[in-house]
């Protein structure tokens, strides 16, 4: 039987930290991503594709609100600019995957869907925002944002700036799942919950409404691949492993980790809440959820041996 793996995608996969975001440097980023999926695909899985909007959405909420001060256009709601992200960015995936795929001589359809997430209105993250978006300011520029329109602001860990942040709830259910797994196992490449999914809650029964929000793509991923029953869950970042102690000098690279061990890890507060928590979190998830592995890495490191931090069930 073909094996199914979830691959999310990282913001590096999408926009380098030193690129301004023209469509030629992130189809160029999206492409060379790309080419390396080409492992599990010669390999025989069947692949599911999630991935971050994190700068894309920031900007996008920026041109509506510009466009809302200058020409007196409507501004759309964050829940409305996720569903953008998700038809601009998959548009940018479709396109360069299919041109590795042509290169290469294979051919697959690649269909990406409009996800929306349902979440709960109650969730404790709307009282405290966390989920960066948007582009790095500096202190000074993010206070002066902050006192204009009341955006909240948090410095980056990695010490690369000041960035908006926003509530990012847990996902609770993924609309369309049944299809995206049918879909997948029919040995088309999907790519879904663009953003982590459009944020949306039933306001009452028997009625969804989007809310102001971003969630996490990696939880959204990890939701995703659990509920398609997927054989493997990889999420795609910028270091090849995780580390503890990060950027210290007693700092440890961990290449395979149990269940167990990834918990007491991360009860200890050894990840970055705004950075490398959320995908160990994520693949803790999915190995609860029944997984039998996943696998936190580069884009560079798929295929390769002892490749990537894996969490597996123990």
């Amino acid at each position: 039987m073909t094996k199914l793996a979830v691959v999310a995608f990282g913001g590096n996969a999408l926009l380098r930290g030193d690129q301004k975001g023209t469509i030629d440097e992130q189809e160029a980023n999206v492409y060379e991503t790309c080419t390396h999926l080409l492992q599990l695909i010669r390999s025989g899985y069947n692949i599911v594709i999630g991935h971050g909007n994190g700068p894309q959405v920031g900007n996008v909420l920026l041109q509506h609100e510009a466009g809302e001060k200058v020409h007196g256009i409507p501004a759309q709601p964050i829940d409305f600019c996720v569903a953008e992200t998700q038809g601009s960015i998959g548009y940018m995936i479709e396109q360069q995957l299919r041109n590795v795929l042509l290169k290469e001589g294979l051919e697959r359809d690649i269909l990406t869907i409009i996800t929306e997430v349902v979440v709960d209105k109650n969730d404790p993250a709307f009282s405290n925002l966390t989920k960066p978006v948007g582009p790095f300011y500096t202190k000074e520029d993010a206070d002066r944002i902050a006192g204009v329109n009341g955006s909240k602001f948090a410095e980056d860990p990695r010490g690369r700036g000041w960035r908006k942040v926003v509530a990012s709830p847990k996902p609770i259910s993924i609309n369309n799942v049944k299809s995206i797994e049918k879909l997948a196992r029919d040995g088309q490449i999907i790519i879904t919950v663009g953003g982590g999914g459009i944020p949306v809650f039933y306001v009452e029964e028997k009625k969804l409404q989007g809310i102001d929000a971003v969630i996490d793509k990696d939880l959204a991923s990890s939701q995703v691949a659990s509920q398609i029953h997927a054989d493997e869950f990889i999420i795609l970042t910028d270091v090849p492993k995780v580390y503890i102690n990060f950027r210290k000098p007693n700092e440890k690279a961990l290449d395979r980790i149990s269940l167990s061990e990834a918990r007491r890890l991360m009860t200890e507060g050894h990840f970055s809440a705004g950075s490398m928590a959320p995908k160990v979190a994520a693949c803790i998830q999915f190995v609860e959820n029944g997984g039998k592995e996943a696998m936190i890495t580069t884009a560079t490191e798929l295929g390769k041996q002892g490749a990537g931090t894996v969490i597996f069930a123990g």
